[in-house]
């Protein structure tokens, strides 16, 4: 743990954010961890919690006090029969799954990779592929957090159904997550098909796919401009037949958590929009046809077109309208920024949200006519933090520029 007073640089997985706190905590316990945040809100300082540091934005960024919660982590409680569990907050979307396997039960998705904490998810709305699957938000039905005067509050579905609408997708916001509830499957196994095809029969099809089968994506290559599609499903379910110029390249059968997301060693910064479900297609083509004419050459990192059901959290991406996402990816250390500022109005033009833990340009008044409680979520945030401890910059630059908390 870091000594008061004692600079700290923390940079993230992909390398592109690097900054420096005054103090790097890592709480042992609860109680250490209430005793660093009541010191520093005393002290005037702003508090953000590093996860994973999978994220490309800048939310954890503070020049004050960053939190760590590495001792927060395993398995508290489970309730097969309600189909809860309840984790400390440290816990990484794997070790989830993997603690849950041995209890005979399962998170319902996840995202391509499962290195992220399963509270970082949850906080920046990151999710699956799956046309009738909502994102990993939606599984959180109760909060144990200590709020900004250093009090344990302790928030559910049951008792407190508006204010979780803000706890799901909260950006860490409204105080440090300390333990977790999220709503949970009987264990299940998935068969993974990885099929390639060119595009115009991936697009003719998709839709298709989607609605017979369980989870399905896709990823353009645009060096070769052919596709490969990712189909799963629970064995002996989905799609029996596929047209002939589906070529399947790979299978495999396992547990949820074990053949869902994939081992990446190759590091990336990314950027990705949650574009409302018809207009998917169309952005898709005019972001292909953007690539193949202008950066082919400099970007050889395929392109991730996923499916997500629409939910009713405030900030979620996928707020009130069934959404596709589509993510751009380039090497980490090379320069993305005329890449990814290049394609980001063809998103925009088509009615995107940015994802908040992947790269992005928008700020408050680009954001709020984006999100229909846009003004509700602020409310509650300003209600849950007062004096703006947990208010970053960056968060402040999000959610509104002339609020200082």
């Amino acid at each position: 743990m870091a000594k008061p007073g004692e600079m700290q640089e923390w940079t993230n997985w992909s390398g592109s954010l690097r900054f420096t706190s005054q103090e790097y905590v890592r709480p042992e316990d609860e109680d250490m961890l209430a005793a660093v945040i009541r010191r520093s809100h005393a002290a005037g300082k702003k508090i953000r919690l590093a996860a994973a540091g999978h994220s490309s934005s800048p939310l954890v960024a503070t020049p004050d006090t960053l939190l760590h919660l590495h001792h927060f982590k395993g398995l508290v409680s489970y309730d097969a029969i309600r189909r809860t569990a309840t984790f400390r907050t440290g816990t990484t979307i794997h070790e989830a799954n993997m603690e849950l396997q041995r209890v005979g039960l399962a998170l319902f998705n996840t995202g391509d990779v499962d290195v992220q904490t399963l509270a970082g998810a949850i906080a920046t709305g990151t999710h699956g592929s799956g046309r009738a699957l909502q994102n990993l938000a939606s599984i959180l039905q109760g909060v144990r957090m200590i709020d900004y005067e250093g009090n344990v509050q302790v928030f559910s579905e049951e008792t407190h159904a508006d204010v979780m609408r803000a706890m799901r997708v909260s950006l860490g916001a409204l105080g440090i997550f300390t333990e977790i509830t999220v709503s949970v499957l009987p264990l299940f196994r998935l068969r993974r098909l990885e099929l390639c095809t060119d595009v115009e029969t991936c697009l003719e099809h998709f839709d298709a796919l989607s609605e017979e089968n369980r989870n399905v994506d896709f990823y353009w290559y645009p060096r070769s401009d052919e596709i490969k599609v990712r189909v799963l499903n629970e064995p002996g379910r989905g799609t029996r037949s596929f047209p002939v110029s589906f070529r399947c390249v790979d299978e495999e059968e396992g547990f949820v958590g074990e053949i869902l997301p994939r081992k990446r060693t190759l590091k990336f910064d990314e950027m990705e929009y949650a574009l409302p479900r018809e207009r998917g297609m169309a952005c898709f083509r005019e972001v292909r046809k953007r690539m193949k004419d202008k950066h082919r050459r400099t970007v050889a990192w395929r392109v991730l077109y996923r499916t997500i059901a629409a939910d009713q959290n405030y900030l979620s991406p996928h707020y009130g309208r069934d959404s596709v996402s589509i993510s751009l990816h380039h090497n980490a250390g090379l320069p993305f920024e005329a890449f990814f500022n290049d394609i980001e109005p063809i998103f925009r033009a088509h009615g995107g949200r940015p994802h908040w833990a992947k790269k992005h340009n928008l700020r408050a008044e680009h954001l709020q006519g984006l999100y229909p409680e846009w003004s509700t979520f602020r409310a509650i945030r300003k209600s849950f933090d007062p004096e703006g401890c947990f208010m970053s910059d960056h968060l402040r630059e999000l959610l509104n520029p002339e609020d200082n908390g």
